[in-house]
């Protein structure tokens, strides 16, 4: 490995993952509408994909349209998704991001990065999500497990997710931008966990300068 130049151990390891995890690029979060997406983005800050869409499918019923959610109470939304954690924060970006898509994007979900983040809630993170998944526009998600792995495996020594997001720009072909988030999201909860990585089982473990073994 250490003879191997950094492009062609970065392109190996893509290799792998794509053999292992394939190349359909696949949302956890489930929805129908692109504001439904995104509102579910903004859930899943600090909690699981599996439960957010334990609490959508209630949430979508109750609240069917974007105008119900920019007149929803306060109170009863944070009685809605309390169990998401961080329940203040986020009952109030629901209805104020709400209710700007109304008011200020005519009820459409915005594209440019720029329009995204002027959200409530909405961070670089939330709105590459959207990006990706909405408009097909290549991005780079950056949650934990991609700035830990990604540092794991050489790829950027940052601890901003911002940086971190443009290392890996520079570092990953463009057609796997979306797909590396996919990839190591299931790495880091199956195998390159936090606390213990199970290196003797990682498929990488040879190309990574991390590895434990």
């Amino acid at each position: 490995m250490r003879s191997m130049k950094k492009n062609e151990r970065i392109m190996k390891i893509i290799e792998r993952l794509d053999k292992e995890y394939g190349t359909e690029a696949i949302c956890y979060l489930v929805h129908e509408e692109p504001y439904q997406l995104l509102f579910a983005t903004i859930l899943s800050a600090q909690c699981t994909d599996e439960r957010v869409n334990q609490v959508t499918k209630d949430l979508f019923q109750k609240y069917p349209d974007l105008h119900a959610f920019a007149a929803a109470d306060l109170k009863e939304m944070e009685q809605d998704i309390h169990s998401t954690g961080f329940y203040h924060n986020k009952a109030k970006n629901l209805i104020l991001c709400a209710r700007k898509l109304e008011t200020e994007f005519g009820g459409e979900v915005p594209k440019t990065i720029e329009e995204l983040t002027s959200l409530p809630g909405v961070g670089r993170k939330t709105a590459n999500v959207i990006r990706g998944n909405i408009f097909g526009e290549p991005s780079i998600v950056v949650d934990t497990h991609v700035k830990r792995i990604s540092k794991r495996l050489g790829l950027t020594k940052k601890d901003d997710p911002t940086e971190v997001e443009f290392d890996l720009y520079k570092a990953l072909p463009k057609d796997h931008w979306i797909l590396w988030n996919m990839h190591i999201i299931t790495l880091g909860r199956t195998i390159c966990m936090s606390r213990s990585p199970k290196c003797a089982e990682c498929f990488l473990s040879d190309l990574c300068p991390s590895c434990r073994l």
